[in-house]
């Protein structure tokens, strides 16, 4: 291929590459007028992703079209630095996401979650006090909770309602406590607790309380970002393989 034939191809893959770049932008814009602020920071890194593959391509395009040498070797150092960046990223995303999933009981159609059954990252993150109290305060602002009666009006609604992992972990207490559901937002807590989980005792009823301070909302919170890190983990696979396309084509 000829040095002309060359940048031609170049500045073509970067003019796709940058379109890439705005739609990941885009998504990322997106996902941030579309979560609550709780969610809302999740959306930071793909905006970061996707402002730094733009900033990328640009570069790579800008060096072709000028056949400047200099700007195509900082292309070509940058894209393989993010590469790497992606790849480590990308395997660390499974590592820590391999383990932990629900825990079926019967007569309901959502599943139960144990925090003990995740990784030790999570463990770590979600036990330490600081960062627990900062999510604490996010989930109740977030009112995931409250919202739970005006989304299920009868009990019966709530009992067949297929909850997410945060309204199952955080909104009532584990199935095994045996506290009879009066509605999507109260329990009758003058039963006595048939299990020993430390997490029977500090369920309350009140807007503030619930069952924040529980290992299954923590274990909750835990899937959730489980099933976010693997979304992101396998659009990171998707990028990687257009990139090292993109490399190879160079």
């Amino acid at each position: 291929m000829g040095v002309g034939t060359s940048t031609f191809v170049i500045r073509w893959i970067n003019f796709i590459t940058a379109l890439l770049a705005i739609f990941i932008i885009g998504f990322g814009v997106w996902m941030s007028t579309h979560n609550d602020n709780c969610r809302r920071s999740l959306t930071l890194p793909v905006l970061g992703l996707g402002a730094l593959i733009f900033f990328i391509s640009i570069i790579g395009f800008l060096g072709a079209w000028k056949n400047n040498s200099i700007l195509l070797w900082i292309y070509l150092i940058m894209l393989c630095s993010l590469l790497v960046a992606i790849l480590v990223f990308t395997v660390l995303a499974f590592i820590v996401t391999n383990t932990g999933s629900g825990h079926s009981v019967s007569g309901l159609r959502y599943k139960e979650y144990h925090l003990q059954d995740y990784s030790s990252w999570f463990l770590k993150q979600l036990n330490n006090t600081h960062n627990w109290e900062r999510l604490k305060s996010c989930l109740v602002k977030s009112e995931d909770c409250n919202n739970l009666s005006r989304k299920y009006k009868t009990l019966k609604q709530y009992k067949s309602a297929k909850l997410t992992p945060i309204e199952a972990g955080c909104c009532r207490p584990p199935s095994e406590c045996g506290y009879p559901a009066v509605n999507a937002t109260y329990y009758d807590l003058s039963f006595h607790p048939v299990s020993s989980n430390k997490d029977c005792k500090l369920y309350k009823n009140s807007r503030s309380v619930k069952c924040y301070n529980c290992d299954s909302c923590k274990a909750g919170v835990a899937q959730y970002m489980k099933t976010e890190w693997r979304v992101v983990a396998v659009l990171n696979v998707i990028l990687f393989v257009i990139l090292v396309r993109q490399l190879d084509d160079h």
